[in-house]
């Protein structure tokens, strides 16, 4: 049943439901079953049971089993136990602290080490929000007592947390890899420079900032530094460990040696490892974080069913078809469309989050990329760098809200929404010169896999 306004209803209802509060997930089944039992119905109902003899519980048990034996996706819940165990090793601390005396010299040194514990982090966890809130309850009050001014500090926590979805092995790559049916380790080999890029940006940043207004980060005390030596040690016993394991998952799906399922199995032993190395390793915290991974599984899961339910049946009532007709109607060129499109995802990253973002909406704009000879990898990581936003822009910056809850009322939250702002520009700048030199995410995945041919 071909009924493009009920699905522009359908849409706005989400959107406004999504903006009281509701649980996302659930929000979305529901909405997919109550339009889809509407989208599908055959006919009159004369009895009881023939409200459901529908096409919609065929669709939601298909959808179902879908995501449940979808290989792919059986990397999330491996990627995720890696990061918290790693969490749970007390690496992190260690690591902070070893990238700081290192940094010393550098203008806003304790921001700078923030910065770079946040990306190796996020590497082995790919969890926003268990970065975001890690660094906040070890690097904020490290900064806050080296009196660097409150809104710069949670900035930087803020912008760096989100890294992780970025940099491989990221659990949104994966997510997008089932979404537009595209290789996550080209995926992966696209995302490295990108990533590497925004971190370094960030990095160059903050050293100007500091640079420029040193009140902002006040120079360490000489007395606060240890020998070389012991800087040197510290940064060997915690900085090399999970920089090998990092490199060793990554390394071995780029090069072919293993599937992303097999190297996540890889760094979730690994992890494993690493924490009875640091002698932290305890039934408690293995049973924490196998909890915490069966926890954020599932919502990834039930997240996949009620989207995909929902964009089956939007695209069912001709939504799908609206917007396309829409935009290929408007004659665009090429970059004028990447431009729309890239605006419309960061505009919806004000209301909802990164996994709404990438499962809803995305694939609308997926069929057009060969209307507009768009490459789909290049194309994947404009979204991803986009998707950065969807944490740090108000009214629901989640990264902000994140570091919120676990600082409370040693900030507010207009002076983290402040601190984040430069990020977003960033972002943009990193975005357009990805545009200008396509090469950055395209070289990588060209020189390991060969030229992508669609």
């Amino acid at each position: 049943m071909t009924n493009p306004e009920v699905a522009l209803f359908m849409l706005g209802l989400f959107i406004f439901l999504v903006l009281l509060g509701f649980p996302i997930a659930f929000t979305l089944l529901a909405m997919g079953v109550g339009f889809g039992w509407y989208a599908y119905h055959q006919g009159g109902i004369e009895s009881f049971s023939d409200i459901f003899n529908n096409n919609i519980f065929y669709l939601l048990n298909q959808n179902t089993y879908s995501v449940m034996e979808n290989p792919t996706l059986v990397a999330i819940p491996l990627f995720l136990f890696m990061g918290y165990i790693v969490e749970r090793a007390n690496i992190v601390d260690k690591l902070f602290f070893s990238l700081y005396m290192a940094a010393r010299n550098l203008p806003g040194s304790l921001a700078i080490a923030a910065l770079l514990t946040c990306a190796v982090f996020s590497t082995a966890s790919g969890i926003v929000g268990a970065v975001v809130t890690l660094m906040g309850l070890l690097a904020f009050p490290a900064m806050a007592n080296a009196n660097y001014n409150k809104s710069f500090a949670s900035g930087v926590i803020c912008a760096g947390g989100t890294l992780g979805i970025l940099i491989p092995p990221s659990i949104m790559l994966i997510v997008y890899s089932a979404i537009a049916d595209l290789s996550p380790l080209r995926l992966y080999a696209a995302a490295v420079f990108p990533g590497l890029l925004l971190a370094g940006l960030y990095i160059v940043y903050v050293i100007m900032r500091v640079w420029i207004t040193p009140s902002l980060a006040p120079k360490p005390s000489m007395d606060d530094v240890p020998p070389p030596r012991e800087i040197y040690w510290n940064l060997m016993v915690s900085f090399v460990p999970l920089t090998v394991l990092i490199a060793l998952v990554l390394g071995s799906i780029l090069g072919g040696l293993a599937t992303p399922p097999e190297a996540a199995a890889m760094g979730a032993l690994g992890g494993l490892v690493l924490a009875a190395l640091y002698r932290s390793l305890t039934w408690e915290k293995v049973k924490e974080s196998v909890f915490l991974t069966a926890k954020a599984t599932a919502m990834v899961c039930w997240l996949f069913v009620g989207s995909w339910t929902f964009a089956s049946v939007f695209s069912y009532l001709g939504g799908h078809d609206l917007i396309s007709d829409w935009v290929t109607g408007m004659d665009l060129k090429p970059w004028q469309f990447l431009v729309l499109a890239q605006i419309i995802i960061f505009l919806l990253g004000w209301p909802l989050e990164w996994s709404e973002i990438l499962i809803i909406f995305v694939p609308i704009f997926l069929p057009m990329l060969e209307v507009f000879g768009v490459n789909p990898y290049f194309f994947a990581m404009l979204v991803a760098l986009n998707l950065q936003t969807s944490f740090l822009t108000p009214p629901m910056a989640m990264s902000a809200y994140y570091l919120k809850g676990v600082l409370k009322k040693q900030i507010e939250l207009m002076e983290i929404f402040k601190g984040i702002m430069p990020y977003l520009g960033i972002v943009i700048l990193t975005m357009v010169l990805m545009y200008q030199f396509p090469a950055i995410a395209l070289w990588l995945p060209d020189y390991l896999f060969g030229t992508y041919i669609p």
